[in-house]
């Protein structure tokens, strides 16, 4: 069904353009072929052949925003697909193996750790999808209480520590003076999740992230999450935080997403009177991604 709204968008588009072309033609042939020596026929006739060019480039370039938006869409459906069979077919795989067999006591609760942490992989997929529902809508009420900044990024670090299987070593963290932030902690964690998340899973087996806070100007808190990855094209530091977008080329798909972490995390920064940036000095040169919040007066 939305297979087909698609192709009946593009068609749309297609058949559009053709129909101005054809209209440039009638024009052409009509008012400035059969009309140049009526100046006044003449210089409406090229006044309207202007604008239905115009109309044709518009028109091409919404064609070409429509197809990127959909191919943005298939890999966004497909990432979520694998994101979603592969922890419950993992957890599937451990209850029948404990079904079916007898398993010694420290194999089962390996085996449970597993199940727990492909249940955590799989709640936050979902929990993912349903905050980017809602995560453009500024007039969304936001739970706003003061927040220990510190404390939630611990939090954050524990947790990416035991999802992704990383020694404590390899997640440093350098805090600044301590602060209090007035906003959602639920969404605010949810932000600076992401942001870990994404430094861990892009800089590989061999991860090194570094996390550190600092006040600005005794306004803002700035949280940098700075890692040791293959680092990101200047050309799409602004792109990353699009909905759906992942960097085109190998790296896309050796690393599986859904393309919403980045955009999450502007979207909170955004709501909460903060912004987010990358930056990164090429390829090769690692990441910087920094997340800057209001604190509390």
């Amino acid at each position: 069904m939305v297979a087909g709204g698609r192709r009946k968008s593009i068609a749309f588009f297609i058949s559009l353009g053709v129909g101005v072309i054809l209209v440039v033609l009638l024009l052409y042939i009509g008012w400035v072929l059969l009309g140049w020596r009526n100046p006044v026929l003449l210089f409406f006739g090229v006044v309207l052949v202007l604008l239905v060019i115009a109309g044709v480039v518009l028109n091409t370039t919404f064609l070409v925003r429509e197809i990127r938006r959909n191919a943005q869409h298939d890999a966004f459906i497909n990432a979520v697909t694998h994101e979603l069979k592969t922890p419950v077919a993992s957890i599937r795989l451990y209850l029948e193996t404990l079904q079916s067999r007898s398993v010694d006591e420290p194999k089962r609760q390996e085996f449970y750790r597993t199940m727990l942490d492909d249940s955590d992989r799989l709640l936050g997929t979902i929990e993912q999808i349903l905050r980017t529902g809602h995560a453009g809508h500024a007039k969304r009420g936001l739970h706003v209480a003061p927040i220990d900044f510190g404390r939630i990024i611990e939090e954050c670090l524990a947790r990416a520590r035991r999802l992704y299987h990383v020694p404590a070593e390899a997640l440093s963290y350098r805090p600044g003076p301590p602060v209090t932030v007035q906003g959602d902690e639920e969404e605010v964690r949810a932000a600076l999740s992401n942001l870990i998340d994404n430094a861990v899973k892009y800089a590989g087996k061999d991860a090194r992230v570094d996390v550190e806070t600092e006040c600005i100007d005794g306004r803002f808190i700035a949280v940098r999450v700075r890692d040791n990855g293959p680092g990101i094209p200047k050309a799409e530091l602004k792109q990353v935080f699009k909905r759906f977008y992942r960097i085109p080329g190998p790296l896309a798909t050796r690393v599986k997403g859904t393309g919403l972490g980045l955009f999450i995390v502007r979207s909170v920064a955004k709501r909460h009177g903060g912004r987010a940036w990358a930056e990164s000095e090429g390829d090769g040169r690692g990441s910087t991604f920094v997340l800057e919040l209001p604190i509390s007066k």
